[in-house]
C-alpha cells in the first residue's frame, strides 16, 4: 500500500502569483518613479556645484535600482518554487 500525500488539496497558487505580480507591479512602478527623481535631481544638483545633493540622490538611483533588481529576483524565485513545487 502505497501513501503519498494530496498535493491538490492545498489550493492558493494560482492565487500566490497574482498577489506576487501585483507587488511586483507596485514595486517597479515605484522604483521607475524614483529612478527619475533621482537621477533628475542628480543632474540638477552636479550642474549646481551642489555635491551634497548629488551624492544623496546617487545613493537613491542606487538603491531604486536595488529595490527593482531585489524585486524581479523574488518573483523568479517564487515561480521557480512554485514549479518545483507543482513537480513534487
Amino acid at each position: 500500500m502505497d501513501v503519498f500525500p494530496d498535493f491538490g488539496g492545498v489550493g492558493g497558487a494560482a492565487d500566490l502569483r497574482s498577489i506576487v505580480g501585483a507587488l511586483l507591479m507596485f514595486v517597479l512602478i515605484i522604483a521607475v518613479l524614483m529612478l527619475i527623481v533621482c537621477a533628475i535631481v542628480w543632474a540638477i544638483a552636479s550642474s549646481s556645484g551642489n555635491y551634497q545633493a548629488a551624492t544623496k540622490a546617487r545613493t537613491g538611483l542606487l538603491v531604486a535600482l536595488g529595490a527593482a533588481v531585489l524585486a524581479g529576483a523574488g518573483v523568479a524565485w517564487v515561480n521557480f518554487l512554485l514549479g518545483v513545487g507543482e513537480q513534487l
